[in-house]
């Protein structure tokens, strides 16, 4: 299966579907004459910038409603859950500002 998340005008993320390996190749566009909108593919294996079983990491996060497309990144953010909190623009995740000692 392959995945593609719905995105507004905003970019902002408004369901994750699944469809067949056989839509890889035009699945945005596929996607958008079935059920209309903009889509982009999402790799369910990608989160932080690291793909879980080795591949190639995907858009940095695997989206998730309520996540943003930034398409300047190339990357799904996930909400940022404190308003101080600060991008981590190598994993594309917000992290608290300060430091906690482990």
């Amino acid at each position: 299966m392959v995945y593609f998340a719905e995105i507004d005008e905003s970019g902002i993320v408004k369901r994750v579907i699944a469809v067949p390996d056989d839509h890889q190749s035009d699945g945005e566009e596929w996607c958008n004459k079935l059920l209309g909108g903009t889509w982009k593919e999402s790799s369910r294996d990608t989160r932080k910038n690291i793909h879980k079983k080795g591949g190639t990491p995907f858009r940095k996060n695997h989206a998730g409603i309520g996540f943003k497309y930034d398409t300047g990144r190339d990357a799904f953010i996930a909400p940022t859950p404190y308003p101080s909190w600060i991008l981590d623009e190598d994993e594309c995740v917000y992290k608290s500002p300060v430091s906690h000692p482990k």
